[in-house]
């Protein structure tokens, strides 16, 4: 998902648009999680990247994304680039000590 996400509407308040550009990216996360993992693989990961436009983004955790969503929010910001890429992942297994 590469998005351009406004905060800003004639009829809805700031904060219930963060809510559902909230509710937007966690069903989307979901969705792809329910895809089929391509062999080798033991699940998805997301590289997650937001910033005001698409060349001065930050990376962030994917838990981070809410969080960072409210602090736009909170810095008026009127939009904002929100990129979510799903990629396939394997586990490292901890050293037995």
């Amino acid at each position: 998902m590469k998005k351009v996400f406004s905060l800003v509407d004639k009829k809805i308040a700031p904060e219930r648009m963060a809510d559902k550009i909230k509710n937007e990216v966690k069903k989307y996360i979901k969705r792809e999680r329910k895809k089929s993992l391509p062999e080798g693989a033991d699940f998805w990961d997301f590289d997650c990247h937001i910033g005001n436009d698409e060349q001065s983004t930050i990376e962030i955790h994917e838990k981070e994304i809410s969080k960072s969503i409210d602090q736009l929010l909170e810095n008026q910001t009127e939009s904002f680039y929100l990129e979510i890429i799903a990629k396939s992942a394997k586990r490292n297994k901890k050293p037995k000590l």
